[in-house]
């Protein structure tokens, strides 16, 4: 008796209405689930998701919302065994299955790391630098970044049910919009059963999260401008979704990441016996069998020297055959069946279709041999090699994918040839090049890069650290153009801009300083009797500002810089040769400058500041000479609250805005300082 999957809608598991799709189990072909969306009413959906979810999380700090994140991460952890369970039932081994789940947590946890290092405490994003946009600098432009205040509908594959899902809520969550996942139906039982915990969990809050599991029914008639739509999969659907009116009408973002006939390029020093063909044949043989070859960063075109191609033949063939195929929950099987038999017809028609221009030097169409499982019932395909003898001209595998464990061997005689091989796929989400050569592997990667969303170059050097070519990470983007979509998603902080409106602002500097809360240059100060460095934390506003005393630059100075630091350059030691050079006479060493600024500013008296942290965007505008006068302006221009551990006192970073200027108030240095300031017990 299969199970009926449940919605999560405004709020609430909801059972969709009728008998629902039937989904089955990979290994047995036995029916499991049933998956239905009817019923649901998708206008309220994306309304409860705008009115309930993006206000409560566009309330929170990016620093909120990671360490909402990181917490999901932590608890989702702890519940992976039970994920695994559940996902054998796709098909997938256990390799494949931590790519899948751990993965997706994995970024998820990168993604909140990535929140408090790199985005502000604040619930927007000051993008950029200030444009001076007015000769006196009394009326200035910038850039702020506000979260989208619609929802992020995620179309995602069957292929990676969790990775797929989790990946791109971290992103829409971290940016404060929140999210309707719709899942592929032939895997939405391992999504369900996450997305279950995720709300069992209680860490988001109502409303950031909804799911669908069936049809996205007429969803697409009722999105605003305001909306992000992302889709994952082939892109025959992809372009279909993409041309729907309502997105048209209302320039709605669409970010697709479709499959695509992303290539392996092997480097004409890799002969046979060195690392680098070893690694090579390691690395398209994995690519051809995890996940059964159901990745969209699978290889599909193995690109190799046209002298080598006899031997990268034979070495695939032998370490294919030492894949054993069949049960994942069997010893030793390495790789499992495709998610569904409507996949493996799929993939035979797609295969049929290479064979015109193609011939099969490895597997079999129609036949498998397969350990502890029915072939006939499972959802079960033999991995398969084929050859292209002249792919300039026969150019089927340059324009049709089977989704499955398929590869085509094609030959090539410079590195010119290769990567034209690599762009006639027309675009591509990853790109790898296996070689020694940095000479060839730079004519290549520079020669195809614009037709890649990824490259991956691997040698001896760093193949023991490499993620692989099949690996997209949250810290780089992962997409492509063409074929493979046009879009990009992770990339670290890259990918929260999508989910964000980019705004320009324009006044003067203390109004857009009110409104960004940090200091812009030419603002309106605040001068206090109290010195800021005696402030705790919580006291020092934004604005707050020293005014120096002041110091005359002497050549002693000089000469007891140059003692200290060694640094002898012949502009702060030698007036004799000076003739030529920028420098009127003996000029002040730029360290010396920011150490006299620092014991300028600096408050000796121990008290809230703890340390300095750091030094930013430092500059030396012009020189200072013997005689010249020098006074510090120090603003406190940002500042942000650092996570407490159990043994330390609470703390945040306060940032400085320093302008070091002569006797004719011109600035000759500019700085930012980085303090760390206690707060009060």
């Amino acid at each position: 008796m299969s199970i009926k999957l449940k919605n999560y809608a405004l709020g609430q598991w909801i059972e969709g209405a009728g008998n629902g799709a039937p989904l089955f189990h990979a290994v047995t072909g036995e029916e499991i689930y049933r998956a239905t969306s009817e019923g649901l009413d998708f206008a309220a959906m994306l309304n409860y998701g705008r009115t309930v979810g993006g206000p409560k999380l566009r309330k929170l700090s990016f620093h909120d919302r990671a360490r909402m994140l990181k917490a999901l991460g932590l608890f989702l952890n702890e519940k992976k065994k039970e994920f695994y369970a559940i996902s054998a039932a796709t098909g997938a081994t256990k390799g494949d299955s931590w790519i899948d789940i751990d993965g997706g947590i994995g970024t998820m946890l990168v993604f909140a790391s990535k929140g408090r290092r790199e985005l502000p405490d604040q619930p927007f994003l000051v993008d950029g630098n200030m444009e001076m946009i007015s000769k006196n600098g009394t009326f200035v432009g910038h850039h702020i970044c506000v979260p989208l205040e619609g929802v992020a509908l995620h179309i995602n594959a069957f292929n990676f049910p969790v990775w797929g899902m989790l990946e791109k809520i971290a992103v829409n969550l971290l940016a404060g919009v929140p999210a309707i996942v719709k899942p592929a139906s032939a895997t939405s039982y391992l999504t369900e059963y996450v997305v279950r915990e995720i709300v069992n969990s209680g860490i988001l809050p109502e409303g950031a999260l909804q799911l669908v599991c069936g049809g996205v029914g007429d969803i697409f008639n009722h999105l605003t401008c305001q909306d992000v739509v992302t889709f994952t999969g082939s892109a025959h659907t992809g372009k279909m979704l993409k041309r729907h009116p309502m997105i048209v009408e209302n320039s709605i973002r669409f970010n697709m990441e479709a499959d695509s006939l992303n290539c392996c390029i092997l480097g004409p020093d890799a002969e046979p016996g060195t690392e680098e063909f070893n690694l090579f044949v390691k690395e398209v043989s994995r690519e051809m069998t995890v996940k059964a070859g159901q990745k969209c960063t699978a290889i599909r075109r193995t690109i190799v020297p046209e002298h080598l191609t006899e031997a990268v033949i034979g070495a695939l063939n032998e370490r294919l055959k030492n894949t054993v195929i069949g049960d994942p929950a069997v010893e030793g099987v390495r790789m499992g069946p495709l998610a569904s038999m409507s996949q493996v017809n799929d993939v035979k028609d797609k295969v049929k279709q290479l064979l015109g221009d193609c011939e099969m030097v490895y597997g079999d169409l129609d036949n498998v041999s397969v350990v502890g499982g029915d072939s006939k019932r499972g959802a079960f395909i033999s991995s398969m090699l084929l050859y292209c003898k002249d792919p300039f001209h026969k150019t089927s595998p340059h324009e049709i994918e089977a989704f499955g464990p398929v590869s085509t061997v094609m030959p090539y005689k410079t590195a010119e040839e290769a990567a034209q091989l690599a762009k006639m796929g027309k675009g591509s989400l990853v790109g790898s090049v296996i070689t020694n050569d940095n000479h060839f592997a730079r004519e290549v990667v520079l020669g195809s890069a614009s037709m890649h969303g990824r490259m991956l170059v691997i040698n001896r050097h760093c193949a023991q650290e490499s993620t692989g070519h099949g690996s997209p990470l949250a810290h780089l983007v992962h997409g492509g153009p063409g074929r493979a979509g046009g879009g990009e998603e992770m990339g670290g902080v890259r990918g929260v801009h999508h989910y964000m409106q980019r705004t320009a602002l324009q006044g003067s500097p203390t109004t857009l300083t009110h409104i960004l809360n940090q200091y812009l240059p030419g603002a309106d100060i605040q001068e206090d009797v109290v010195h800021p460095f005696r402030k705790y934390f919580e006291e020092i506003k934004v604005g707050d500002t020293l005014m120096t005393h002041k110091r005359t630059v002497t050549e002693a100075d000089i000469v007891n810089f140059a003692g200290i630091s060694g640094d002898y350059f012949y502009a702060h030691t030698d007036e004799t040769s000076l003739e030529g050079s920028i420098f009127e006479r003996r000029v002040a060493h730029g360290y010396f400058l920011i150490s006299a600024a620092a014991g300028l500013f600096v408050d000796p008296k121990k008290g809230p500041v703890l340390a300095n942290y750091g030094l930013d965007n430092l500059r030396f505008v012009q020189p200072v000479y013997v005689g010249d006068t020098i006074q510090v302006q120090l603003t406190c221009m940002r500042k942000t609250m650092k996570d407490r551990r159990a043994d330390q006192q609470p703390q945040g970073v306060v940032e400085w805005y320093v302008e070091v200027k002569n006797q004719r108030g011109e600035k000759v240095a500019i700085e930012t300082v980085l303090t760390l300031v206690a707060c009060k017990e």
